[in-house]
């Protein structure tokens, strides 16, 4: 998906992006929302409508009565307001407002806000600079000796807890090891589902979560006693890590605490940046539902990762526009990587970006091997790939190095189950052709079929997560025009998830 064609500039002179359809609908908090609002997207109940340079939507929507709900939007948050009585952001009314803007051009003419929009537009200033000076000052400096006191004391209970839970997982493996592997599938999934229990009551859930997919794993298929052990080896990694906390380097030590399942705030100082939104997507997680959104820093060259949660059947409340780059400070979390962010003060968002530099397909389990340094705990990293074609294989799909020859050809697919394995017609920097297979998950969702129709058998650059399941393909961007050399500029960006 790309942002809309043209954008307004801000008093700083750096373009206003508009969002396009498929970014607005992409913020829905459900699919009801989106039926509605899509409804609203046309110019028929809109009257008053505006918009200004630093990014704020409005206009006032007829409803089933005689009332005008006022509805404006600042697409430099993003951030909703409406006098409608419903209870989810963004509104069908915000949702519908969007849409006629991605739309519907002419609907929108640059104006000064009315006094009910200046208001509201005002007020979100007050809040953000009011945020921006207790920040900097510290918060109350009267209660904070107390309170940080009786953090340390709350923290230190809860450590000691862990530490019993620890030693308890440690036992119970020691035995599951001693009665042999391969009869845990006759204990049923109660002996692990009551485990989890235990390491709920010592407040880590990060164990309990591991010990579950212990659970699932028992009786999964062919070869499920290797991938036992397997798992089993890394959660008393886990358990001896957290065991002997003390004695591991700063960054180590904190992802051994987030593993384990201790909150962790963002620290350190904020970086501030143009930052590409790559890839947003949700996923269930028990009772509540995660949000993940990805983002790349122009100049920095970092990537973040921004997680929300909402209850289930909602979708998280934080949410940006796939596509869009944002001028915005996020502040990294402590550990391995250091990939989670915290988003802070936004500055507005800009006009669209192209896609990060890439890495071909054979530098990429590198990568992810480096990354398992940091975080051996770690299912997977993220990576752009770049001129690589999806072809078939004989057990799904893989994305390969277009300089693997003509055998990548997606069109043609009748050597696709060997393209991993054929040289290159050319040495491209003295190396063969080599190829990524699609992760399990990906192979069921229409992405897919988007990134094989995207590519029609030429290169292309994909971002995704790399993990030992595979490549998880989550946006692209069309090929564009191609390079002198087979390479590819790289176009708008379409989302795989």
């Amino acid at each position: 998906m790309q942002l809309s064609h043209g954008g307004e500039t801000s008093p700083t002179g750096v373009p206003v992006a508009r969002w396009s359809v498929e970014q607005v609908l992409a913020l829905a908090p459900d699919a009801a929302s989106r039926k509605a609002g899509t409804r609203l997207g046309a110019a028929g109940p809109w009257s008053g409508t505006g918009c200004d340079a630093r990014g704020a939507v409005w206009g006032l929507c007829r409803g089933s009565g005689s009332t005008l709900y006022r509805t404006v939007v600042d697409t430099t948050g993003p951030a909703y307001a409406c006098s409608c009585p419903s209870r989810k952001f963004p509104c069908k009314h915000a949702l519908g407002l969007l849409l006629l803007r991605a739309s519907d051009d002419a609907a929108f003419r640059p104006a000064e806000p009315s006094d009910w929009v200046e208001t509201w537009l005002a007020g979100r200033r007050a809040r953000a600079a009011q945020r921006g000076s207790s920040s900097a000052a510290g918060g109350d400096g009267a209660r904070g000796p107390a309170d940080t006191d009786a953090a340390r004391k709350r923290a230190e209970r809860r450590a000691e807890r862990v530490t019993g839970g620890a030693q308890e997982l440690e036992q119970r493996l020691a035995d599951l090891l001693r009665g042999g592997l391969a009869a845990t599938d006759r204990s049923g999934y109660g002996l692990w589902e009551e485990t989890a229990a235990r390491m709920v009551d010592a407040q880590a859930p990060g164990l309990a979560v591991r010990v579950r997919e212990l659970g699932a794993i028992t009786g999964s298929g062919a070869g499920w006693p290797v991938r036992l052990l397997e798992e089993c080896a890394l959660l008393h990694l886990l358990d001896t890590a957290w065991l002997g906390r003390d004695r591991l380097p700063d960054p180590l030590a904190a992802t051994v605490r987030t593993r384990v399942g201790l909150p962790m705030s963002a620290e350190g100082p904020p970086v501030r940046d143009h930052w590409l939104v790559l890839a947003q997507y949700d996923t269930p997680d028990g009772r509540i539902v995660t949000r993940r959104i990805w983002l790349y820093g122009l100049r920095s060259g970092r990537t973040a990762l921004l997680l929300s949660f909402g209850a289930a059947g909602r979708s998280p409340a934080q949410a940006l526009p796939v596509g869009a780059t944002i001028d915005a400070e996020l502040t990294p979390y402590p550990g391995g990587g250091q990939l989670r962010a915290e988003l802070g003060e936004q500055f507005g968002t800009t006009a669209a970006a192209g896609p990060p530099p890439g890495i071909a397909a054979a530098d990429a389990p590198a990568v992810y091997g480096n990354a398992l340094r940091e975080d051996p705990w770690l299912e997977a990293w993220p990576v752009t790939l770049r001129d690589v074609i999806p072809v078939p294989s004989k057990d799904g799909w893989q994305v390969a190095d277009a300089h693997a020859g003509a055998h990548t050809d997606a069109r043609a697919g009748a050597h696709a189950d060997s393209a991993a394995d054929e040289p290159a017609d050319g040495p491209v920097d003295g190396r063969t052709g080599s190829a990524l297979p699609i992760a399990p998950a990906a192979l069921s969702r229409p992405g897919l079929w988007k990134l094989v129709a995207l590519s029609g058998g030429g290169p292309v650059t994909v971002f995704g997560e790399l993990g030992h399941r595979g490549f998880d393909p989550f946006a692209a961007w069309d090929p564009g025009e191609r390079e002198e050399g087979g390479g590819t500029t790289g176009g708008s960006l379409v989302q795989l998830v």
